[in-house]
């Protein structure tokens, strides 16, 4: 019992966030003003699941000891987890799906963890605490190797019943055109977003149209040098993006959208989609702003500790 006057002192709100990536995995811990106070990166050892669940563990006992304490634990993941089984499903890290991984880690860590998918991570980081902020509704995007979608509201993330709130990529392209040549997916099912609008999507369609084998990174910089191929290639993507943002904007109105992933670093497209937007949100006017991460590939951890 603490004598009368005596001050009681308690350990800081420590958050600590794991970003589980295909080829790195990034641990931060955040205090209570969101401030980084420990952070690491790791290859990830994609292949071994038993080999995941150990690094993982080795990265929270590390951060552990240098605090002093334990801190909370959030994981963003490839995927999610079912609401039915419980289990992984949707990864591109394959070796989790249909493992309990939640169920695993916590009996690895002897603790909760609080788990969501890697998109659902990056848009709660960027409407708390990036370039979302002061926004009442957000929809997140990465745009990377695959498309994910998360949504923000009040400061809330949703995730729906289903456990699939905010994934756009698996809805098909909207308003299709010849240009448009349907692609199968890795879901099964052929025309989704993901397929036009993801990094590898862009190169497996130009390669699609041109014969010619290039990254979506070597597509970018040779049509900012005129090549007539790939301006041509990166005229068709600004399009299928402003149609599928489109798509969003007309279902749920966000206050702002903001991208992450490799292919958002591309400045023009924040040049585009404004005037492109116009011509698919039914409205007479499209104000939502279309806004970079602030917080570049940092944000899916940062997001993992806010959860």
């Amino acid at each position: 019992m603490h004598k009368k006057n005596e001050k009681i002192t308690r350990p800081p709100a420590f958050r600590l966030g794991i970003d589980l990536g295909g080829s790195k995995t990034e641990v931060v811990v955040l205090d209570g003003d969101l401030q980084v106070i420990f952070r690491k990166r790791v290859p990830t050892p994609a292949h071994e699941y038993e080999a995941i669940l150990t690094m993982i563990v080795d990265l929270v006992s590390e951060a552990s000891t240098t605090l002093g304490g334990r801190p909370s634990v959030g994981i963003g993941t490839p995927g999610g987890i079912s609401p039915g089984t419980g289990r992984l499903r949707n990864s591109n890290t394959r070796c989790l799906n249909g493992k309990p991984f939640q169920l695993d880690i916590e009996r690895r860590l002897d603790c909760a963890v609080k788990l969501q998918n890697d998109a659902n991570c990056f848009t709660l980081s960027e409407a708390l605490n990036g370039a979302g902020k002061g926004f009442v509704t957000v929809f997140g995007v990465i745009l990377g190797t695959g498309t994910g979608g998360g949504l923000v509201v009040n400061r809330q993330l949703l995730t729906g019943p289903n456990a699939i709130a905010g994934e756009w990529g698996h809805n098909p392209l909207p308003w299709v055109s010849e240009t448009d040549e349907s692609t199968l997916c890795y879901c099964g099912k052929h025309g989704c977003i993901e397929t036009y609008i993801s990094g590898s999507g862009l190169a497996n369609n130009f390669q699609k149209r041109t014969g010619v084998v290039l990254s979506s990174e070597q597509i970018v910089l040779a049509a900012q040098s005129g090549d007539k191929n790939c301006v041509a290639a990166m005229e068709i993507y600004f399009d299928q993006l402003a149609r599928s943002l489109a798509h969003v904007i007309n279902i749920i109105d966000p206050d702002a959208v903001v991208l992450g992933g490799g292919m958002s670093n591309i400045k023009e497209i924040y040049r585009q989609l404004p005037d492109r937007l116009q011509s698919y949100v039914f409205s007479d006017r499209v104000v939502t702003p279309i806004l970079p991460a602030l917080h570049g590939d940092a944000s899916g951890v940062f997001g993992a500790a806010m959860l």
